[in-house]
């Protein structure tokens, strides 16, 4: 099996799981996310609703590009350009001195920083590398890699997201 086809076919499986997440937090909290989105303030408060559910709709069509045989490269394309989207939009709010923005990213609450713009704009990059290798995993083995590897990669983000989470709340607390 070739080490860079298992690495971007992994990546993919990150991805893939990592916009399922955020996703299914959006749409099941949709009220919430709504209320994310409008605490950016980079559109009219009218369209905080509207831009709200195409971005759902975008996470969930990343996905299901992501995990159809041949959409690999669509997805992951549309998810890094969202990612790129996102850390714009904190980086504005960063700019403008508003730091007090929860992420809306699903999961542990977090305010905006710095280092959640770089997290997606190292999420973007690992997406649009994975764009770029034509994607087909070799078989029952590979299939194995490439799932336990975008589980454990998940599972270490979702850690990390954690430390992040709890690092800012004791920032807020001082």
């Amino acid at each position: 099996m070739d080490a860079t086809l298992l690495a971007a076919a992994t990546a993919i499986a990150f991805i893939a799981l990592l916009f399922a997440r955020a996703a299914i937090h959006k749409v099941f909290d949709f009220t919430a996310f709504t209320g994310f989105v409008a605490d950016y303030r980079l559109v009219p408060a009218s369209m905080a609703r509207p831009l709200a559910a195409l971005v759902a709709a975008a996470e969930i069509a990343a996905v299901l590009a992501l995990i159809v045989p041949g959409g690999q490269a669509v997805g992951a394309i549309l998810a890094a350009g969202l990612l790129l989207a996102y850390a714009g939009g904190m980086a504005v709010n960063l700019r403008r001195g508003r730091d007090r923005i929860e992420c809306g990213c699903g999961g542990a609450p977090q305010p905006l920083g710095w280092l959640l713009v770089g997290r997606n704009l190292v999420l973007a990059a690992i997406a649009g590398t994975a764009a770029a290798v034509p994607l087909s995993v070799p078989g029952l083995a590979g299939t194995l890699v490439v799932t336990l590897g975008g589980l454990t990669g998940f599972a270490a983000y979702l850690l990390a997201e954690q430390i992040l989470a709890n690092a800012a709340f004791i920032g807020i607390r001082r």
